[in-house]
């Protein structure tokens, strides 16, 4: 659907619309989704609203897909597989030195592959498994790539793509990918033999990788897809726990949302900014997911002004 912005810069009123596809994380705005509850009413909600082209969740068991598929249908949205969850909950571990282990992982990954294609989502998120250190790190990252490889030749049997996220390796999920040099550097291995892969950047998980959303520019050619969310600090560190903008211990907010827009626009960016924020205690799902429409709305706004100015 889009939205736009309409501000003054010299006087004169200058409207514009956003220029990308604006997703959500559905399981993270409705964290009783992920145990398979109120998922029909969460993307109700959600197809509803308007304001989403794009949904992101896991995939669901049968039983819970024929409920919602009805409401998805009510519009022309695209859909994400989202992995990651299941490597995080499973503790599945795509880079493992036991090969039974990362075998274990590789076969999982292939399966929702074809669970998700037969649904007609096509666009795969995942994660790599556990950072081992720095002794084992080049040897695991070597170890991912093959698991990638091997996914990424069954997805394009279903005309799937592939979607590696970079998170935190120092404070709290600690994973192998990890920082995005290194990320790029299994990708462009992976690509050697397999065209369907490519890069997802998360704007909350920059601050604990010490990025700045500049760096994109270096890898344009590998981005597919960027969250937009905020890291917690806590006691000096960092929590991966996503909570929306301007909540306490929040970092990032409309500069930093504008300054990654900005760049975007300068690397002709084409993919799909998606939402990925958490309701806290005191919180509602829908009051957060109000707080970050406003904060996309100001930060292009800023955008706008800038570039216009």
């Amino acid at each position: 659907m889009g939205f736009y912005v309409s501000t003054e810069v010299s006087g004169v009123e200058v409207v514009a619309r956003f220029p990308w596809k604006v997703g959500i994380v559905v399981f993270m705005a409705f964290p009783e989704t992920m145990k398979n509850k109120g998922v029909k009413e969460a993307i109700t909600t959600l197809v509803e609203d308007g304001f989403f082209d794009e949904l992101e969740f896991q995939v669901y068991p049968d039983e819970v897909w024929r409920e919602v598929e009805p409401v998805l249908k009510r519009r022309n949205l695209i859909i994400g597989a989202a992995l990651q969850l299941d490597v995080l909950t499973m503790k599945l571990n795509l880079n493992s030195r036991n090969e039974e282990e990362r075998r274990k992982a590789i076969d999982h990954i292939k399966k929702r592959i074809e669970e998700a294609s037969n649904r007609g989502i096509n666009n795969v998120a995942l994660c790599s498994g556990p950072d081992p250190g720095p002794g084992a790190r080049e040897e695991e990252k070597k170890l991912l790539a093959d698991s990638l490889i091997e996914i990424c030749k069954y997805a394009k049997r279903y005309g799937s793509r592939i979607i590696l996220e970079a998170f935190d390796r120092d404070y709290d999920k600690k994973l192998l990918i990890g920082p995005i040099r290194e990320a790029a550097e299994v990708i462009r291995e992976v690509r050697k033999e397999c065209d369907n892969i490519g890069l997802l950047w998360d704007l909350s998980h920059a601050p604990m990788l010490k990025e700045g959303p500049e760096i994109l520019r270096d890898y344009k050619d590998l981005l597919y897809e960027v969250h937009v969310g905020c890291a917690k600090r806590v006691n000096g560190g960092f929590l991966d726990t996503h909570p929306t903008f301007y909540t306490p211990g929040s970092v990032n907010g409309i500069e930093e949302v504008a300054r990654l827009f900005k760049v975007l626009l300068d690397i002709d960016y084409k993919g799909v900014v998606t939402l990925e924020i958490k309701p806290e205690e005191h919180q509602t799902s829908l009051e957060i997911i109000n707080n970050a429409k406003g904060v996309l709305l100001s930060a292009f706004e800023k955008v706008v002004k800038e570039v216009m100015g």
